[in-house]
């Protein structure tokens, strides 16, 4: 059947992807050296940071009625506060909404069609960076039901059929939760690469990236696989959808945004709830981006000096010079007469209830910017 159809997981291909970290891990110490020397990432908890985003909205062509939903940041965690936002603008009734399931915070504006829409919302949060410390058990409380919630299909993340029976390929054996996230990871990375020509940070289909074993792609399918396969291997799992803020303190320029222009900056991130250590970040989909962009040349070998650094803080960490909006999928946006967005990180709008594509510069114009600010 086609659901339970599998990729073509060799034994040569779920060793390596296994074996990903020891083979790291076991590089002399002086060879270890070297290459920390030549490039180094290691994110760890220090200070916050505070940043004040703003996005602008230029509706083009707007001739009649149209709605905005923008994305306000909406997560508070020992890695991100969010602290606030505010509006302004020429719509007839502005005001906040929320996602029932997700807690996902969005402005809703609407505008008469009388004159050129103007909306500009501004937000403050802080952010900070993160890394485990895999040598205490630390954790988090969580209920049962909340953590169920992390482990349910959504409609691009489904939990049955061809996902469960990859996840299950590529776990088998595994001892403990650490164990299967970790053969996730490396399986991710070997398996799935950057695919610059997709748009935006794609669509997150994980079922039709396994049952074509296309595995190219961005953040939102490379992430979402990840999450999808270890939600089907018993591992509660989230996306976290945000923004690349500012540039990267360890010089990866594909690790860093723009602060002067954000539009582009969309990245999403992903969490994994491990019994002995609470919610850890991961964040593979920005291993391939490493290997393939970082360079002139695209790295396939995920141990080279330029990535190993990468590949090794991002199971465990990742850089605060991001933010999250949301954990949110599958958004039914009020008013909308276009049913559910599968994740909410890009804004949203509509025009005389058709859909402006938020990809499409030349229907649908905004801005982001941000900067660093004292709290």
């Amino acid at each position: 059947m086609k659901d339970t159809k599998t990729p073509n997981l060799t034994r040569r291909t779920l060793l390596k992807a296994a074996s990903g970290t020891l083979l790291y891990g076991s590089l002399p110490a002086a060879v270890f050296a070297q290459q920390q020397e030549r490039r180094r990432f290691e994110p760890h908890p220090g200070d916050w940071r505070t940043f004040e985003i703003t996005t602008t909205v230029n509706l083009q062509n707007a001739s009649g009625p149209s709605k905005v939903w923008i994305p306000l940041p909406s997560v508070d965690t020992d890695w991100q506060r969010s602290l606030s936002s505010s509006w302004s603008g020429n719509g007839k009734s502005m005001q906040v909404g929320s996602d029932g399931q997700y807690g996902a915070k969005y402005l809703i504006a609407e505008f008469d069609g009388s004159a050129p829409p103007v909306l500009e919302v501004v937000s403050r949060v802080q952010t900070r960076d993160r890394a485990v410390d895999w040598s205490q058990s630390q954790p988090a409380a969580e209920s049962p039901a909340s953590l169920r919630k992390w482990t349910q299909s959504t409609d691009l993340i489904p939990t049955d059929g061809i996902v469960r029976v990859t996840a299950r390929q590529i776990v088998e054996g595994a001892r403990s939760d650490l164990e299967k996230v970790q053969r996730i990871y490396d399986w991710i990375i070997v398996s799935t690469y950057r695919e610059p020509k997709v748009r935006g940070c794609g669509t997150g289909d994980i079922k039709a990236m396994l049952e074509t074993q296309n595995f190219g792609g961005k953040c939102g399918d490379i992430n979402g696989l990840f999450v999808g396969l270890c939600r089907a291997a018993g591992v509660p799992a989230r996306d976290a959808y945000g923004l690349r803020l500012a540039p990267s303190a360890f010089g990866y320029k594909e690790l860093s945004g723009n602060p002067a222009s954000l539009k582009s900056a969309q990245h999403c991130r992903a969490e994994v709830y491990l019994r002995k250590h609470g919610w850890v970040a991961m964040d593979p989909a920005d291993v391939g981006k490493v290997m393939r962009l970082e360079t002139g040349n695209w790295i396939k070998d995920p141990d080279h000096p330029v990535v190993a650094p990468v590949r090794k803080a991002l199971f465990g960490g990742w850089e605060g010079n991001w933010m999250a909006y949301n954990f949110a999928h599958d958004v039914s946006l009020p008013g909308s007469s276009n049913g559910k967005v599968g994740f909410f990180m890009y804004p949203q709008a509509e025009i005389k209830g058709e859909a402006i594509d938020p990809l499409d510069p030349d229907a649908f114009k905004y801005t982001i910017t941000a900067k660093p600010v004292t709290a």
